[in-house]
């Protein structure tokens, strides 16, 4: 793990359960997972899109076979790994990064879609507002973004923080992005996670 990973809170404990998020991941269908926010995706081909937390590459995969381009930004260095030996195609851009900052990620304005599905939950609340203003800065105008928000016990991941519909949509809405979509206590479709629940928000930016 890199020295950068190492200051990464929000990974403790993935490195350790490697195999079973894989399989996790891979039980899971991208379409019933991912069911609210298909509508938003860009039908224009092809756009660009941006994956953050991306895990092993599968959802970013998914996208990609729609026509898009992705970049897929992970900083788990054991799924980054995997990731790029699963899904090793031109049209998915792996990059060692994390929010808050996602520092590596230079360009504004640059995204027409931006997926961060269970991520915000490994972020306290001030990382989690920084986090909504880099977001913004990275979608282009009209640009849409699809965030999952885990409620619930902590599962693999040690590094957790609650995470709440109302304070989200109060932050991006400072930050130019207006609510399209809000839909909360979504269950899980993983076996033993009975309690956990999703909040499920889009926004596009203004």
């Amino acid at each position: 793990m890199s020295l950068e990973n190492q200051r990464v809170n929000g990974i403790r404990g993935y490195a350790n359960a490697t195999q079973k998020f894989i399989e996790a991941t891979l039980s899971l269908d991208f379409s019933d997972l991912h069911r609210d926010f298909i509508e938003f995706i860009p039908k224009k081909k092809p756009s660009q899109l941006l994956d953050i937390g991306a895990g092993i590459g599968r959802d970013a995969w998914e996208l990609s076979k729609m026509g898009h381009s992705v970049v897929a930004v992970e900083p788990t260095k054991e799924y980054l790994e995997e990731g790029k030996r699963l899904f090793d195609i031109p049209e998915i851009k792996w990059i060692d990064d994390s929010l808050p900052n996602l520092a590596l990620l230079t360009m504004c304005n640059h995204f027409d879609f931006i997926l961060a599905s269970g991520v915000f939950h490994h972020l306290d609340s001030n990382d989690q507002k920084t986090a909504i203003i880099r977001v913004s800065q990275l979608l282009r105008t009209k640009g849409v973004f699809a965030l999952s928000l885990r409620n619930g016990p902590p599962g693999v991941g040690t590094w957790v923080f609650p995470t709440d519909s109302f304070t989200t949509i109060k932050n991006a809405k400072s930050c130019g992005l207006d609510l399209c979509l809000r839909m909360d206590n979504q269950p899980s479709l993983l076996r033993g996670k009975e309690n956990v629940t999703w909040s499920k928000l889009v926004f596009q930016k203004r």
